[in-house]
């Protein structure tokens, strides 16, 4: 199927490695123009590098999403090389799962500033392009426990949860110019981070993944793989769902309780 990506400009937070790398080479083998920003330099310059091997128009800018001022510099930087914004993928964050007792005002704060605030702001800076445009596509990345958070699960559950609260009023508000907000609420799924914590506790990537899978009681068995979620995304973001807004998909193998 053809998305009708080719020339459209993506913005993604987060897309130095995992999810978000895996979404830019959807996205670039789709024809759009992709500008990807993350806080590491090695990993997001290398990534870009890949892009453009494989044949990719992409634009790679070191930010911290949680400054302003970045924000503002990674989305003009976009919008100089190119004249336009068509989609934003909101894909910055970490995984962030504790008692509550445990969780101190500053880790409430960090923790909504990554992937709350840093989502409003980026969302803000591009909607005068995505207005210009005639319209385009906001996807905000969460996580299941968006819909049904458990015990231990603080402060990330409560932030994405504000994530998904942010994608319904933002559909409602933005549908009549054409701009379509939607999330995608993953489950396990294969990335960088799984990958680092495999290396620090000295086991195998599969291994951590083959165990994942059991504890949890994946329905489908298995750990999704990051190419799985792009290719969600890339449809989300494309003029192929085109009457699809406001909705939460969950991307999990049909771990979640909640439909």
């Amino acid at each position: 199927m053809d998305l009708e990506l080719g020339g459209k400009v993506v913005l993604v937070t987060g897309g130095s490695d995992g999810l978000g790398a895996a979404l830019a080479l959807r996205l670039v083998r789709e024809g759009a123009r992709v500008a990807l920003c993350a806080r590491g330099a090695e990993r997001l310059e290398a990534t870009a590098s890949a892009l453009r091997e494989a044949g990719g128009d992409v634009l790679a800018q070191v930010t911290d999403i949680s400054r302003a001022q970045e924000v503002e510099r990674f989305v003009e930087a976009a919008v100089a090389r190119w004249g336009r914004v068509d989609g934003l993928v909101n894909n910055a964050g970490t995984a962030a799962a504790r008692p509550f007792a445990e969780v101190d005002d500053a880790a409430w704060e960090a923790d909504l500033q990554l992937k709350l605030f840093a989502a409003v702001r980026t969302a803000r800076r591009v909607l005068p392009h995505l207005r210009a445009a005639g319209g385009g596509s906001i996807v905000n990345v969460l996580a299941i426990g968006a819909k049904a958070p458990g015990a231990h699960s603080m402060p990330s559950s409560v932030s994405r949860a504000a994530g998904m609260a942010l994608t319904k009023a933002l559909s409602k508000e933005l549908g009549p110019a054409g701009i379509r907000v939607n999330a995608v609420l993953v489950g396990l799924i294969e990335s960088g981070q799984w990958e680092r914590k495999a290396e620090a506790s000295g086991q195998s990537v599969e291994a951590l993944y083959t165990k994942l899978a059991k504890d949890s009681g994946i329905p489908l068995g298995r750990v999704g793989k990051a190419e799985e979620f792009a290719d969600v995304v890339a449809f989300l973001l494309s003029p192929r769902a085109g009457y699809v807004s406001g909705t939460a998909l969950n991307v999990d193998g049909g771990l979640s309780p909640a439909v």
